[in-house]
């Protein structure tokens, strides 16, 4: 029987696709490590908070046990933190808002001090399986916080604990702590086009 042109295409696709799925179960395959992970979404585009949030959803929806740390947030209301505290997540919010807003270091390195003791008692809690230190970047930016305490926290969390932070510029340390880095860059804006931020899609 002679083969058609789409024969051979199929035949080659199909081949393509099997030496694919053997590299790909080769790697599943290898790795068969298992531990609490640091992971850090950093950049100047939007969705790093989005992101975050979103792994702690499907934390929750397996079943696992999360709490939530929110610098640089206003007292504004928050759909992530509406949902997700339903369900059994802890919050500690920073709620002073912007810097800009504020314009009070004294009160905001006050305010930092007091969020992150909270901080701190997630990051030793073995109950927890995870903990989103959202925009935690920006206390080390601003020098809020001290690097070695962090650090320590980070280090000397329980073994199984999962661990994301997020913001902008993030310290160059905490990435060479990280499992894993994701960068999200910003291609473009609404709120650049004179669009403001919107319930639902801005908080």
């Amino acid at each position: 029987m002679t083969m058609t042109t789409d024969d051979i295409k199929q035949q080659r696709h199909q081949a393509r696709q099997q030496r694919l799925k053997a590299q790909v179960d080769a790697a599943v395959a290898a790795a068969s490590a298992e531990k609490g992970l640091l992971l850090v979404i950093t950049g100047n585009g939007k969705g790093k908070s989005t992101s975050g949030f979103g792994t702690v959803a499907r934390a929750v929806g397996h079943g696992l046990r999360a709490a939530v740390v929110q610098f640089i947030k206003g007292s504004w209301d928050c759909g992530e933190r509406n949902l997700l505290a339903q369900h059994g997540v802890q919050f500690a919010v920073m709620a002073t808002g912007f810097t800009w807003d504020t314009q009070d270091k004294a009160a905001d390195i006050a305010a930092a001090e007091q969020v992150w003791l909270q901080a701190e008692q997630f990051l030793a809690d073995p109950t927890l399986d995870m903990v989103l230190l959202d925009e935690l970047t920006y206390m080390l930016s601003y020098h809020y916080l001290p690097l070695e305490r962090i650090e320590s926290a980070l280090l000397n969390r329980p073994p199984g604990q999962h661990v994301l932070i997020t913001g902008r510029a993030c310290h160059r340390r905490l990435i060479e702590l990280a499992d894993t880095v994701s960068e999200v860059q910003n291609i473009k804006h609404a709120f650049d086009s004179g669009v403001k931020a919107q319930r639902g899609i801005d908080w």
